[in-house]
């Protein structure tokens, strides 16, 4: 059987590789043709997408269209609106000491890339990395995760009735195909996952020395500073539950981990928390259909374990209630856990939000700084001071200021970790750039040449090379009249 898988792989990958040598995926229109082709695959299969969302995660449809189909659509929108710029040769300005040459930058694709997607955002994830190695020119072996069973189906289904099958392929499968698949020589491997899983990936790119983005997680932290304005807390405070458990019930690597909070307001804060938490999901949030589910029953005791632990479960001030057969974890608030417990030292990836309290939100910068760099840093406060101390003194893949996720909205914007939350950077140009390599041309003639550059050296040389590396023009031209000693 893993003969088998492993014989399927080859000849797909044979495939993709035939294909790209033939230099098709490299034209424009080609590029262009596939993304309008996934456009209609999305605008197509909205219900069959809603509906395998649902089965592997429990989404509402609109909170798939939010976070997966219309991300997709507005993505390859935009890849098609600047596809001509971003393919055309960027001209360089080359020192007047080499005249006549001229310079430029090309972009061309790494050739076949393996992209690994996550199951939290099952179509987004996938997709998404797609669009920009379509843009790039490359031809791609996606593998959905296995733990998504419906929308790796659909994936499986659909891309090939939509996208070149010479050119686009997925493979499904497990843990056993995703080794197989790691085996094999790449251009370029995409990751989403888990920094453990990531370091797997690097370590089996390296074999071969393929670079790898990875885009992986780590714990996000929200800091609140002090709010005068009733409307700025409920404003923060909708966000922060927003960005917490309105997008796959917390099981989201850029979701708010935990909130950076004065000991002061820590009180109403939690009052607030608890009454917006009952305005999205009702007096029974079990019974709500706006909340998603836990994606599996490994998932669900890995959760359980975190607050089962003693001092963790002394700390709940609001939810805690477990649903093992329908795999519901209530919207679950925590005060003060303590700081070496697991729940504080790894990411959660689910709905409970500690509250860490601070004698000073200025704290909150050393605070983040002991830890792992973050995927990404929250922070509400209107403080201008705080902000460029935010700015400047944190280290994070991004910084969003008195809002949660939006960023990935953004096509301008990278999207991204750093250290240990991840290696490299994707969306819009980005994704281009992401799966593109940069190749300078430079042009010269064989008019004029610069003897001083060669053998035999004397002083004059020297001297001549000082100049010339300064572009020190009025000084190189009296050397060669002689009136420069």
């Amino acid at each position: 059987m893993a003969a088998a898988a492993m014989g399927e792989i080859e000849d797909k990958l044979a495939e993709l590789r035939q294909t790209f040598r033939s230099g098709i995926t490299k034209s424009v229109a080609w590029r262009k043709n596939q993304l309008m082709a996934l456009m209609e695959l999305v605008q197509d299969n909205e219900d069959k997408i809603f509906k395998a969302l649902h089965q592997d995660l429990g989404k509402h449809p609109v909170e798939a269209y939010r976070d997966e189909i219309e991300l997709i659509k507005k993505s390859a929108k935009y890849a098609l609106s600047c596809l001509d710029k971003w393919m055309a040769p960027k001209k360089r300005r080359l020192p007047l000491l080499l005249f006549p040459a001229s310079g430029e930058v090309v972009s061309e694709p790494f050739g076949v890339v393996l992209i690994f997607t996550a199951w939290n955002f099952p179509i987004n994830l996938a997709l998404e990395p797609l669009i920009g190695a379509i843009a790039a020119g490359n031809t791609v072996m996606l593998k959905p995760s296995e733990l998504a069973v419906e929308c790796a189906s659909f994936l499986a289904e659909t891309i090939p009735l939509y996208l070149d099958c010479k050119a686009i392929k997925v493979t499904n499968g497990g843990v056993d195909v995703c080794e197989q698949l790691l085996q094999q020589k790449w251009n370029k491997i995409f990751f989403t996952g888990s920094p453990r899983v990531g370091s797997i990936v690097m370590s089996a790119a390296a074999k071969h020395l393929t670079p790898v983005t990875l885009e992986l997680g780590g714990k996000c932290p929200a800091i609140l500073d002090t709010l005068s304005s009733p409307l700025d807390i409920k404003v923060t405070v909708k966000r922060i539950i927003g960005g917490k458990f309105a997008s796959c019930n917390g099981q989201v690597c850029i979701a708010v981990d935990y909130i950076l909070v004065e000991k002061k307001f820590a009180a109403a804060l939690i009052e607030s928390l608890k009454t917006t938490i009952k305005k999205f999901y009702g007096e029974n949030p079990k019974d709500s259909k706006s909340i998603s589910r836990i994606i599996n029953e490994y998932r669900f005791e890995r959760l359980r374990k975190l607050l089962e632990d003693p001092l963790v479960a002394d700390a709940i001030v609001h939810g805690g209630l477990l649903d093992k057969e329908n795999l519901f974890i209530e919207p679950t608030i925590l005060l003060d856990p303590p700081l070496d417990a697991e729940i504080m030292t790894e990411e959660i990836f689910g709905p409970i939000l500690p509250i860490i309290t601070l004698n000073n939100i200025q704290e909150s910068i050393e605070f983040i700084n002991s830890r792992p760099k973050p995927l990404v840093i929250y922070a509400f406060t209107k403080d201008e001071t705080f902000k460029k101390q935010i700015v400047s003194g944190t280290s994070s893949g991004s910084l969003i200021f008195n809002d949660t996720l939006v960023q990935q909205l953004c096509d301008v914007l990278p999207f991204g970790g750093v250290g240990q939350s991840g290696i490299g950077r994707y969306h819009g140009h980005y994704s281009f750039e992401t799966f593109s390599h940069e190749k300078a041309i430079m042009r010269r003639s064989f008019f004029l040449e610069l003897e001083p550059r060669y053998p035999p050296w004397n002083d004059f040389k020297m001297k001549f090379l000082r100049l010339a590396y300064d572009f020190d023009y009025f000084n190189l031209l009296l050397l060669l009249l002689g009136l420069k000693r």
